[in-house]
């Protein structure tokens, strides 16, 4: 079990919390029972210690308030939103006979033993936590799923899993699913369309003809042009030639 040590504050105002805050200390309070409300405060570095551990809020920690023990369970933690510092954390007394609604982990083990996983298979998680209503002496850290010969197509429904004595869902009335070990998917390129494909075909048919086909056209017509044009100038010629001679045949 964790431990952290604690103090009990007098603090009141919102300036007198950050200043606790300032000097790396963090306000916390402490409830439930038939005791009254505890208002306490802590190392703000032993607090991010635990923090870092698995489950914290689902795990009882024990709490030294002024050397006396006391068995706690965190129920909320409150961030400072620039910063992600813990500011605030909640308590709740551990009651002897008592009952705590929690929500407790889900851990898959041997993974690696998986036949369905082996061959590609894909773990659908559906619940990564699961409420339990759990007594106060027997909270569990984390419900466990092995996955260990576990093929393709099979389920994990809660009844599936197993639970402490006197721990129960609070979703009654059904069997609802944890996780399932699903066939791969496998997305198919869709296929190129055969219109798309003739078109192509067509336009490079197309596009061949009409070139050769004007080039032909536009020689002919350039050489008929030129032919015309050397005609005409021979008998212009020829037309000049006549005029200069016409005098001399006179005489």
């Amino acid at each position: 079990m964790n431990s952290i040590e604690a103090n009990i504050r007098s603090t009141k105002t919102k300036g007198e919390l950050n200043s606790l805050r300032s000097k790396g200390i963090v306000p916390g309070i402490v409830y439930g029972g038939k005791e009254q409300n505890q208002n306490v405060s802590f190392s703000k570095k032993n607090l991010k210690t635990l923090l870092e551990k698995e489950n914290f809020l689902s795990n009882i920690i024990n709490l030294k308030i002024d050397g006396k023990d006391q068995n706690v369970l965190p129920r909320e933690v409150v961030f400072d939103i620039l910063s992600d510092e813990p500011i605030h954390v909640d308590f709740l007394r551990i009651v002897k006979d008592g009952n705590v609604t929690l929500e407790i982990p889900v851990k898959f083990i041997n993974s690696e033993n998986s036949p369905g996983l082996k061959r590609g298979g894909v773990l659908n998680i559906v619940r990564r936590k699961v409420e339990l209503k759990c007594p106060t002496d027997n909270i569990p850290t984390e419900l466990i799923v092995d996955l260990d010969g576990v093929d393709i197509g099979q389920s994990f429904k809660i009844s599936s899993i197993k639970l402490p004595e006197n721990v129960h869902p609070t979703i009654q009335g059904r069997d609802f699913v944890v996780a399932t070990l699903a066939a791969p998917t496998i997305i198919k390129e869709p296929e190129k369309p055969a219109e798309s494909a003739e078109g192509v075909e067509g336009a490079a048919e197309g596009g061949d003809a009409p070139p050769a086909e004007g080039g032909v056209e536009g020689e002919a017509k350039a050489g008929s042009s030129e032919g015309e044009k050397g005609d005409k100038k021979e008998e212009s010629k020829k037309a000049k030639g006549e005029e200069k001679k016409s005098p001399t045949e006179k005489k």
